[in-house]
Formats: structure tokens, C-alpha cells, sequence
């Protein structure tokens, strides 16, 4: 079941750097890491992913693959995280079996939260819940979105897109049951404990 604070990971090139981000993260107490990398070709992608499986291991946290089903299979990581235009969900979930994780984008839209729970999807997504500097031009995503899902969804949401220690609280209240954080931790200057501040407000 996905809760609490979800890590996804900046587009880095430098493997060193980012497996050095994410040990501090996995330190700060994340509960789940998505491994995405918009720059990276997909011999990279496969090394950087198959770095940081050995990590999450480690801590005992699941890592999901962004997008690549082909990745997640190759290295038998936890899960693959699909957007609406990057395949069929139902075929997926027969590709990668009933034991991983499979987590749906479905931006500002709740009739595609309702189709992935359909579909057999894990968990879904809504975002951008704020302004994002990642997806600057993403669909803004109301909060309301996530009062929904405790009616209508029995799979948890995810909050993702602008979030940080200033907003945070806020698509907590409204009932996402996790929030997704790219720049706020790989982006600060202690990593650890801008994670550690995150995760608190899952145990205030």
C-alpha cells in the first residue's frame, strides 16, 4: 500500500551524484522512490536504476520504474508508474504480474483515476497539485480530487507537482494518502534532512 513521503528522482546524468542523493533520501525516510530520468538514454536509465534497486534493497523500500516496463522486468524491480499516454494499463498489469506495483498518472482527471482502479492499478496520481517547476505547463489539479478518492477509490492517491514543506500539509488534509517531492529534497542543500522534515508531517 503506497503512504507517506514518495521520492522521485531529478534528471541527473551523473550516476555518483544521484545514487548519493538517493542513499541520503532512503536515510531521511522515504517510503517509496520512483526512478525517472528524463535525460538519460535507456542505457543509462538501466544502470542508474539497477544502482539505485541495490539501495532501496537495502533500506527496504520499493523502487518504481517510470514508464518502462521493459526496465522494471530487466532488473525485477518493484513497479513501473505509467502516464495516460504511455500505454494500456490492463495489458501492463498482465505483463508485470499481480506482485508489482503499478501506479497511474491521471493529472486533474477522476474518470481516469476510476478507469486504473479498473484497470488494477495500485495506486493513482494527481497532479499538479501547485505550481511545478518540473511541469511547468501541467494541468493544475484541485484539491477536491483527492477528497474524491476517499469516497469513490479504494486505492490510495498520490498528490504530486509543486509540493513542499510550505504546502505540504494541505493535500494531506484534503486525503492524499502519499506525496510525491522531486526538487524540494534532490534539490536542497542537505538532502537527509529536507527528506526528514517531509516524512515528520506523516507522523505529526
Amino acid at each position: 500500500m503506497i503512504s507517506g513521503l514518495y521520492a522521485v528522482t531529478p534528471d541527473e546524468i551523473n550516476t555518483d551524484l544521484l545514487v548519493a542523493k538517493v542513499e541520503a533520501a532512503l536515510q531521511g525516510g522515504i517510503s517509496v522512490l520512483q526512478y525517472r530520468n528524463k535525460l538519460a538514454d535507456h542505457k543509462l536509465q538501466t544502470q542508474q536504476a539497477r544502482a539505485i534497486l541495490l539501495l532501496c534493497r537495502q533500506y527496504q523500500v520499493p523502487l518504481i520504474i517510470n514508464d518502462s516496463v521493459k526496465i522494471c522486468l530487466t532488473l525485477d524491480a518493484d513497479g513501473v508508474h505509467i502516464g495516460a499516454d504511455d500505454g494500456n494499463l490492463t495489458e501492463i498489469r498482465s505483463r508485470i504480474g499481480e506482485d508489482k506495483i503499478l501506479g497511474a498518472s491521471c493529472y486533474n482527471r477522476f474518470d481516469l483515476a476510476l478507469a486504473a482502479q479498473q484497470a488494477g492499478a495500485d495506486y493513482v496520481a494527481f497532479g499538479a497539485c501547485f505550481a511545478s517547476y518540473t511541469k511547468p505547463s501541467a494541468p493544475v489539479a484541485n484539491l477536491s480530487l483527492f477528497e474524491q478518492t476517499q469516497v469513490q477509490l479504494h486505492i490510495p492517491a498520490v498528490a504530486i507537482g509543486g509540493i513542499t514543506l510550505a504546502n505540504a500539509t494541505q493535500v494531506i488534509e484534503a486525503g492524499a494518502r502519499s506525496i510525491a517531492v522531486i526538487n524540494a529534497i534532490f534539490n536542497a542543500d542537505d538532502v537527509k534532512y529536507a527528506t526528514q522534515q517531509f516524512a515528520q508531517l506523516f507522523k505529526d
